[in-house]
């Protein structure tokens, strides 16, 4: 499993998540994660199509989404997913 990470340069909740997920990827050093820029990454853009940010794709390892979040997500939510998704 890993997260796909979309955020922005623009977006003030993309600001506050930072270092929620920095806190999160230190305590778990096995969890792949991987940050696009909005405005940099149109493939990513168009493949995901998120309608917020920002926003966190969690996918298997085939690439298949499981399960996504928008906006501000306490760090407790994702943790409690990271654990259900690990080994997916």
């Amino acid at each position: 499993m890993k997260v796909i990470k979309i955020g922005a340069v623009w977006c003030l909740e993309c600001r506050v998540m930072k270092p929620r997920w920095a806190e999160i990827e230190k305590d778990r050093p096995e969890l792949k994660t991987e940050f696009y820029e909005y405005d940099d990454h149109p493939e990513i853009i168009a493949r995901y199509q998120p309608t917020e940010m920002p926003c966190f794709v969690f996918v298997d390892k085939n690439d298949q989404e499981i399960r996504r979040f928008y906006g501000d997500v306490k760090k407790e939510i994702l943790i409690q997913a990271i654990k259900e998704d690990k080994d997916k």
